[in-house]
């Protein structure tokens, strides 16, 4: 390898995404003139670059990698207008020159190295290209809101710290943290110490982004800073790729080009390696095999861009540089307009902002950065001068006001050489034809399942949750009832007979560019998105051990109107439930049923056919009462399942007139009279049956009497009144029987066992609001039968004055200390 031919091109290096490094490239590249320019990027998207900088290809945009072997993995080379690659791809197009990328393959990117990825460059080279995928974990689209984690499938969410970045060598480390104490201090750290800078940023825009430098005297300064930045660490993947790069370059530079003659747009630590001619060849034969992968152009965003969402490989700012971008370098201008959106901001939300205010922030934000010897203002003159000034000292509102200005919300666009495959192809027609929302901010909305379009959206909105495309989370529903509900991110999780059951649905949704990762990423299991929404259900299907799971199955079918799904799932149904022993899954199974049979109309069951449903609920009903005695035996954690179960078989057996009602209360009942079971489960029993008047109050009265009485266990008999109480308490505490009983048995306790069972009671107690104690305490008072002074008394607790009340008898007194002791 002729390491003195490499070191001789026009080795110029940048800083991803900077609007200083770009324009100082278009202007050494207009000094040299190069004939050929190669750049830093994937080899094998070298034919993507045409397509890149067609005049229908609006930035941000990114070349997207990914692996096509079924593992799901990928990565993103973002580019902005500003981006120095974008740059150099431009010029040589616009003046003739060849133009190639020349780092390591996608595929090789994407395979493992050593444990890491070779594209992964941890901190030190901020800015080269975002990872996705399992392998890599990176996010091009997880954020705050319902972001999804392309190649994962998270639609919730995920974990934002877990994101990792190919990065420039430039040594951009994003407001680099402060060591760790005991830590030694980073370079980063030790840069913007030394020049009195609070955070590497900051340095880095005093330093090199708001300088006006000759393009010479930047490269020359760059390349210093990058040698410098290059012995701060030695990782052999990066070594690796230089040698991988080097080789390449002078491999396509043949022997008939001069060294003057070629131009290379690279990673500062990358140009320092070739421009100190220290590249070991052998290195090259370290990097792995290549995986089996393609490239394609996807639209980015500037909230990906930016370092505030948490892109390790974006700048903090994108739409605060692009303005310098376009204002030819110019910070000053920059700023200005970016407080004057920032007033319209503020008067737009009824706040008092003038342009007297502007004027005066501006003037703050140029002295701030004279003062602190910067050459212009940066984005910390703007946010500390928009405070002083227009905020009158109070940022309470900067961060969510300003932020927006600087970060922007621009989408990108690809234009038409590159063709989106069917899924990306469905997914915008769909999108522009149900008027649904295509931007990088969230946005909600809300659909009725009594119009036919709307349930058509909510069809696609639920294949693609299926499908785990990041787009759009369910947010919340109104019941036919009219209760309207309000969901968490954790509505995304909510369970599909919940959903089936709604007349309306509210959604959140986001396009992101990790939406069209995973829309490229998933075309391996479909062409369409019903089939891959399918495909992924008959997956989870397969994996079925219990009725439950194929039920949830069978109604994910539904939702995504998938008829071979849901064929499929029933026949599951039908064979688990033969020999499904477990009794939460059976009943799982039976509200599943039961809601397709209730409330099914608002989604297509053509395919289920309208004597389907009922017989399968029917019989699955059957299954789980004949299971309820041995399910709810064991300890209290061993039946916790199975009390929500009863709750559920209750349920079903007032709702649904076909399946045997009068088995269900049966088994109940043998709940309520069996000393073998759990008496928590009794308890529930029992206040079940009590709620649907299967037992009345003399009844009722007897039962608690008996699992309450002296011969019965302190313990055992807490635990029933903690079930019996989980029913529902305000209609229990109101019924003067049930608290003479429950009166009785407290006190009857022995004081020796007193204290082993006060912490069960208490919990059985804890659930009681205030109404459920002042009818109890009402009805304690009637059952000590203490008649004017029970009245009295409550006109006194109005008062909350218990002095009172203990002077008026010790019979009160005894009776609001017992209640002291559980309430």
């Amino acid at each position: 390898m002729n390491l003195d031919r490499l070191a001789a091109v026009h080795l110029f290096p940048v800083r991803h995404h900077s609007p200083r490094s770009s324009a100082a490239l278009r202007a050494y590249l207009d000094e040299v003139r190069p004939k050929v320019i190669f750049v830093e990027g994937p080899s094998d998207a070298t034919p993507l670059l045409e397509a890149l900088v067609d005049p229908k290809t609006v930035p941000p945009v990114a070349i997207l990698g990914y692996r096509t072997d079924g593992t799901p993995a990928s990565s993103l080379w973002p580019f902005a207008a500003y981006s120095p690659e974008y740059v150099a791809v431009k010029w040589a197009f616009e003046h003739g020159a060849r133009v190639e990328l020349i780092d390591v393959p996608v595929g090789v990117a994407l395979a493992p190295f050593e444990g890491a990825l070779v594209g992964h460059d941890d901190a030190e080279d901020p800015g080269g290209h975002e990872r996705e995928g399992d392998a890599g974990r990176g996010d091009a689209g997880r954020g705050d809101a319902g972001r999804g984690d392309a190649g994962r499938g998270d639609a919730d969410g995920g974990d934002e710290e877990d994101r990792e970045g190919d990065e420039d060598e430039a040594g951009d480390e994003e407001d680099a943290p402060a060591s760790a104490e005991g830590e030694p201090e980073s370079l980063y750290e030790a840069c913007a110490r030394a020049r009195g800078f609070r955070s590497f940023e900051e340095f880095w825009e005093a330093s090199f982004e708001a300088p006006r430098y000759d393009p010479r005297s930047f490269r020359e300064a760059l390349l210093a800073y990058a040698d410098l930045a290059r012995a701060e660490g030695d990782r052999l993947v990066h070594r690796a790729r230089d040698a991988y790069m080097a080789r390449y370059l002078l491999e396509r530079m043949g022997p008939d080009l001069a060294p003057h003659e070629v131009a290379a747009v690279l990673g500062a630590a990358h140009a320092a390696a070739f421009a100190a001619r220290d590249v070991d060849p052998a290195l090259e034969a370290r990097l792995p095999a290549a995986v089996p992968c393609a490239a394609t152009l996807v639209p980015f965003s500037f909230p990906r861009l930016s370092e505030q969402l948490g892109y390790g490989a974006g700048n903090r700012a994108p739409q605060y540089y692009q303005r310098a971008h376009d204002a030819g370098g110019d910070f000053r201008r920059a700023t200005l307009e970016v407080l004057i959106d920032f007033t319209e901001h503020l008067r737009l939300r009824g706040f008092m902002a003038s342009l007297a205010d502007t004027i005066e922030a501006f003037r703050l934000a140029v002295a701030l950065a004279e003062h602190r010897g910067k050459a212009e203002p940066g984005l910390d003159e703007v946010r500390e001068a928009t405070i002083a000034t227009m905020c009158r000292g109070d940022a309470t509102h900067v961060d969510g006001f300003l932020w927006p200005a600087v970060i922007g919300r621009n989408v990108g666009r690809v234009g038409g050489r590159i063709g989106k495959n069917s899924l990306q192809e469905e997914f915008w027609r769909e999108v522009r034809e149900r008027r649904l929302p295509a931007t990088d901010a969230p946005e909600s909305f809300r659909l009725s399942l009594t119009n036919e379009v709307e349930v058509g959206t909510s069809v696609l909105l639920h294949r693609l949750r299926i499908a785990k495309i990041p787009y759009a989370a369910y947010a919340g529903a109104r019941r036919a009832g009219g209760a309207s509900r309000r969901r968490g991110p954790a509505a995304q999780g909510a369970p599909p007979d919940e959903i089936l059951r709604e007349l309306h649905e509210t959604w959140e949704a986001q396009w992101t560019p990790a939406t069209d990762v995973a829309l490229v990423e998933k075309i391996v299991l479909g062409d369409t998105l019903e089939q891959v929404a399918t495909r992924l259900l008959e997956e989870d299907l397969g994996a079925c051990h219990t009725t439950g799971e194929a039920a949830d199955v069978l109604l994910n079918g539904v939702l995504a109107s998938s008829a071979r799904v849901v064929a499929a799932a029933l026949r599951a149904c039908d064979e688990l439930a033969a020999g499904d022993t477990d009794l939460p899954s059976l009943a799982r199974a039976c509200r599943a049923f039961a809601g397709l049979a209730s409330f099914g109309s608002s989604r297509s069951l053509s395919s289920l056919g309208d004597g389907v449903i009922a017989p399968m609920l029917e019989k699955t009903f059957a299954r789980a009462v004949l299971r309820v005695h041995a399910g709810c035996t064991g300890s209290d954690e061993a039946v916790a399942g199975a009390k929500e179960a009863l709750r559920t078989l209750h349920d079903v057996a007032l709702s649904q007139p076909i399946v045997d009602r009068q088995a269900w209360y049966d088994a109940a009942r043998g709940l309520v009279d069996s000393g073998a079971v759990n008496p928590t489960a009794s308890g529930m029993a029992c206040g079940l049956l009590y709620l649907a008047q299967e037992i009345d109050d003399a009844e009722v009265a007897r039962i608690v009497g008996l699992r309450l009485g002296s011969a019965v266990p302190p313990e055992a008999a807490a635990s029933f009144l903690a079930g019996f109480f989980e029913v529902n308490a305000l209609v229990l505490v109101k019924s003067r029987p049930v608290v003479e009983a429950l009166d009785a048995f407290l006190g009857g306790i022995a004081p020796e066992r007193f204290k082993d069972t006060l912490p069960i009671l208490r919990r059985a107690f804890a659930g009681l609001g205030p109404t459920e104690r002042r009818y109890l305490l009402e009805n304690v008072l009637a059952a000590r039968k203490l008649g004017e002074k029970a009245r009295a008394a409550q006109a006194v607790l109005l008062e909350k004055d218990r002095e009172k009340l203990k002077e008026m008898s010790e019979d009160l007194s005894q009776a609001m200390d017992d209640l002291d002791e559980l309430l």
